[in-house]
């Protein structure tokens, strides 16, 4: 063996320990994004479906008596924010309840605990969602 193969290599030791803990470190960063970026897409996608659902639950409590005697459909509003208030119990998440005129609105706060991310110190995510409805009498449009 000659001078030069000694020294072929020679400060190098370690090197593949480097790479494969940065390599590793890059998987877990992109596994975390992948998935928790997922469920609280999924979240947020869970709190608009809650919202609109609320609302609609909300926008179904018309004034009986007054559409009855004029035909016309306006909100109870109280009735409409204690059932909107009420789905959304229900549900077992956070949210706002208002009723502006004739409609409903709600918003839904849901908070996603991180499942990769959590580790580098990110423990969860808020995301939220609106919905609004308001009442509206029989079928819309035109029968063919």
């Amino acid at each position: 063996m000659t001078d030069t193969d000694k020294n072929r290599g020679h400060g190098e030791e370690g090197m593949v320990t480097a790479f494969v803990v940065i390599f590793v470190f890059a998987l877990l960063l992109l596994a975390g994004l992948v998935i928790d970026g997922g469920l609280t897409l999924a979240a947020r996608v869970q709190a608009i479906d809650e919202a609109q659902a609320a609302a609609r639950a909300g926008a179904q409590a018309i004034n009986l008596p007054l559409f009855r005697s004029t035909g016309q459909v306006e909100l109870n509003p109280t009735q409409a924010q204690q059932e909107a208030e009420a789905y959304l119990a229900s549900t077992g998440h956070l949210g706002n309840v208002r009723v502006v005129g004739n409609e409903v609105e709600v918003s839904v706060s849901i908070t996603q605990r991180m499942q990769i991310l959590g580790i580098g110190g990110i423990g969860s995510l808020t995301v939220t969602g609106h919905g609004n409805a308001s009442p509206v009498e029989g079928v819309q449009g035109t029968a063919a």
